[in-house]
């Protein structure tokens, strides 16, 4: 028994719910394939997968070692995607985690057009508003907005910058008030953004002086599109990228407040990082995707 080949066998198997849908996706016969899961099953004195007349199922021990065997093979696929990766043809699968909204909105969009002019390029986007770790996720690249990156483990590209804006719905405004000075905000009902890391304050800098205010509201969430209908609907303040909202603020559905300041939650930048491990510098894959996003996020 070829062990690499049943364990492809298998996880397809498993995958596509049956051997005849598992045979025609790796274009071979079905007597191949339940041959050598058959041979894989009594190698390991166990059951991996329950058979009927009409349906194949994974067993509870076939889920553990499907989980595993998936693992193993992507693990093999990485290996030689490392190996393959420093060339110039760019080739094999790139893992990447964006958050929610700027993979919806900014990226997605444009990744047929990456994909036209690299045909050996595979892309697997993770959509995560949570911060990933790089190594035991698995992830080749994590796109990170406003993070400080303070880390030798791991390399920090700048992809560019953003804003955060103020905004409100004109009617929220009419019925509010509209705020004249960022201490107006303790009136407002503020959106905020669910850090799980206490309570920042919103920072706001103009005129060479900066003013931290603790702003209250009962509307949080970890996204920030929840916070976006939360303002069209007239909720409240929120504090929002600029890419997020411009078409709201440009045909006026949000208008934007107090302007003339530069204001984030706390400490927080205003920076666009891809983040990758080191063993990965030089990667074609990469460095293609980091060069595709900067060209999307140039001006």
């Amino acid at each position: 028994m070829d062990k690499l080949l049943a364990l492809k066998m298998f996880v397809e198997t498993v995958r596509c719910g049956g051997y005849s849908s598992a045979a025609r996706k790796l274009g071979i016969s079905t007597s191949s394939v339940t041959r050598q899961v058959a041979a894989l099953e009594n190698e390991l004195g166990a059951s991996l997968l329950n058979r009927t007349t009409r349906t194949t199922s994974v067993t509870v021990a076939g889920q553990n070692y499907f989980e595993k065997a998936v693992a193993i093979l992507d693990a093999i696929d990485e290996a030689d995607a490392v190996v393959t990766d420093r060339g110039s043809a760019v080739q094999g699968r790139l893992r990447v985690s964006v958050p929610v909204e700027f993979g919806r909105r900014i990226i997605a969009p444009h990744l047929g057009r990456l994909l036209d002019r690299h045909p050996g390029l595979e892309i697997s986007l993770a959509l995560s508003d949570e911060v990933t770790d790089l190594l035991s996720e698995q992830i080749d690249v994590s796109v990170r907005l406003g993070s400080a990156v303070v880390s030798d483990d791991i390399v920090a590209k700048r992809l560019g910058d953003f804003q955060r804006w103020l905004v409100a719905s004109p009617e929220y405004l009419t019925r509010a008030g509209l705020p004249r000075h960022p201490r107006d905000l303790s009136e407002h009902q503020c959106l905020r953004m669910d850090y799980r890391s206490g309570h920042p304050n919103w920072t706001f800098q103009g005129d060479e002086q900066v003013i931290r205010v603790k702003v209250q509201g009962r509307l949080q969430s970890n996204n920030a599109d929840i916070l976006r209908e939360a303002a069209l609907a007239g909720g409240g303040v929120a504090l929002l990228a600029d890419w997020l909202v411009c078409d709201d603020v440009g045909e006026g559905r949000l208008t934007r407040v107090l302007e003339q300041y530069e204001v984030n939650p706390g400490t927080a930048s205003t920076c666009i990082n891809a983040l990758y491990l080191p063993n990965h510098r030089g990667s074609s894959r990469i460095n293609v995707f980091i060069e595709f996003l900067k060209e999307i996020l140039a001006p």
